[in-house]
């Protein structure tokens, strides 16, 4: 009897999967433990391996057919001879070793086009999305009336539209997000942040930092151990609801949002009480690599306590971060600009030029009050205006 080549548990919370790619054909000869298909989930890629050497019989998930965990993909012929002719399977682009390092979802899109370039206008030469669509002929559009003379300005600039249907990942991203806004009561309250210390220690200790820890002194090791810091002192922001019951949570399991090609992704620091800022940078460096090459694990993806965002990356001001539900609390990063503020030395008075952040917390009015919220985003600022807050623990 053939060998069933089975769906890999996708982790807590995923229940089914899409079968993105077959990377074996039926009749191809494969070893024990070979790469032959990718799952895709609303979260991470999976890798199918092959349970022993043989020769690939039929495939009954096909490319695009969405699975669950356990569920038969293709039949194995264990030890079995290679077959002299294969059954022919749905073409795939000719590419470039740049596609190869492109991620999933370019893969994918090239694979369901049939066609792709040599090289890209991303990094490295890596082919992006706008490259497919950059070959594939324009959609056709049907003829429309002729307009009158006062809505002519609004249809001279139609030209081609493109409809795409919703990735798991962005479908999941707006679910939790329509979840969270339909149950949480939810309400933000801002700080500013004065960084000039932490400038001034980064600045000091970034070469040795580096060359001593292998990553980069950013700031999140500081906003993570100044969370951490503040989740202590009010854990109403460390819990979570469950029916009429409150959860408070002795562990401090911090998510962090993280941008891929497939969309926002928030893997979880555990325990991050007990990293210090080396391995909380550490840390935090792996899972931006490996969410941008799929690599993540389900596993890592869920269970966090907190979550911390940071939309100045990306050149934002201030903005209002919703829940990851059920979690009811969220700390918003956001740009750093040098600013005039007004500090007191010597009981005088000045004017100062200082590089400042706002903070955004978004937090669940139903088991958090304002004090909680408002005492909890001034503990973060106190912990990152004095770093050495963090070291004595005060």
């Amino acid at each position: 009897m053939p060998t069933p080549i089975k769906a890999p548990a996708m982790g807590e919370s995923i229940a089914e999967a899409t079968v993105a790619r077959w990377l074996v054909a039926e009749g191809d000869t494969v070893a024990a433990d070979q790469l032959v298909a990718e799952l895709e989930t609303d979260k991470v890629n999976l890798e199918v391996m092959a349970p022993a050497a043989g020769v690939m019989g039929k495939i009954l998930a096909a490319k695009g057919a969405t699975v669950k965990v356990g569920q038969i993909l293709a039949e194995l012929h264990e030890g079995a001879a290679a077959q002299p002719t294969k059954v022919a399977t749905a073409a795939t682009p000719t590419a470039s070793s740049n596609l190869e390092k492109s991620g999933p979802a370019v893969q994918k899109m090239a694979a369901e086009q049939g066609a792709a370039p040599t090289s890209g206008s991303g990094k490295d030469g890596r082919i992006t999305k706008a490259d497919l669509a950059a070959l594939a002929a324009p959609v056709a559009t049907a003829s429309a009336p002729q307009p009158s003379t006062n809505i002519e300005h609004r249809t001279s600039n139609i030209s081609s539209a493109e409809r795409v249907p919703m990735s798991r990942i962005r479908k999941t991203i707006a679910s939790r997000l329509k979840q969270a806004q339909n149950t949480a009561a939810m309400l933000t309250t801002y700080n500013e942040v004065d960084l000039s210390r932490i400038n001034a220690l980064r600045e000091q200790f970034k070469v040795g930092f580096e060359k001593k820890h292998g990553a980069k002194l950013g700031y999140m090791g500081f906003f993570t151990k100044a969370v951490v810091a503040a989740l202590q002192d009010w854990p109403a922001l460390n819990a979570e609801i469950d029916g009429e019951d409150i959860i408070y949570k002795k562990h401090y399991d911090i998510g962090v949002a993280v941008s891929s090609d497939k969309g926002l992704v928030v893997p979880v620091l555990r325990g991050a009480d007990k990293h210090d800022i080396a391995g909380i940078e550490k840390g935090i460096a792996d899972f931006g690599k490996r969410a941008r090459e799929g690599g993540l694990k389900p596993d890592e993806l869920v269970g966090a306590t907190f979550s911390i965002t940071n939309g100045g990356v990306f050149g934002s001001m201030l903005s209002m971060p919703i829940l990851n539900y059920p979690q009811v609390g969220i700390l918003g990063m956001h740009g750093i600009k040098d600013r005039a503020v007004v500090i007191e030395e010597n009981g005088e008075k000045k004017i100062v030029i200082r590089p400042m952040m706002y903070v955004a917390l978004t937090y669940d009015h139903r088991i958090v009050d304002g004090r909680e919220a408002v005492s909890f985003l001034v503990k973060v600022k106190d912990c990152l205006e004095e770093p050495s807050r963090l070291i004595l623990g005060v």
